[in-house]
């Protein structure tokens, strides 16, 4: 089944900020388990998780190594003037596209 994961924001969950991205690098780790999982979409403040200081840039890099498209707003990154360290910019067609094309869409 094609699935699609959107981080919006930096963290998962709401509250505690530091408890939010400890549980999403577990999320993370753990991510390449679910059956095809193709995408990981990101935009608002969720694109800062592909920045070189991003606390779950090693999951993520994971991911993409076996086979994730990392699918980041560039309008996001260009607005927070972000350099990303993993990820090519993307634009909201790509973004739609994925989505569409999911079986399953699982936002955190």
């Amino acid at each position: 089944m094609r699935t699609v994961v959107v981080l919006n924001q930096d963290q998962m969950g709401h509250g505690d900020r530091e408890l939010g991205r400890r549980i999403l690098g577990t999320f993370l780790r753990k991510a390449l388990a679910l059956e095809g999982l193709d995408a990981i979409v990101f935009y608002n403040s969720g694109v800062k998780l592909l920045a070189k200081d991003s606390p779950v840039l090693v999951e993520l890099t994971l991911l993409a190594e076996h086979g994730v498209d990392l699918v980041p707003c560039g309008t996001c990154v260009q607005s927070l003037g972000l350099e990303l360290a993993t990820g090519s910019v993307s634009d909201m067609d790509t973004i739609l596209r994925e989505l569409s094309a999911a079986q399953k869409v699982i936002t955190l």
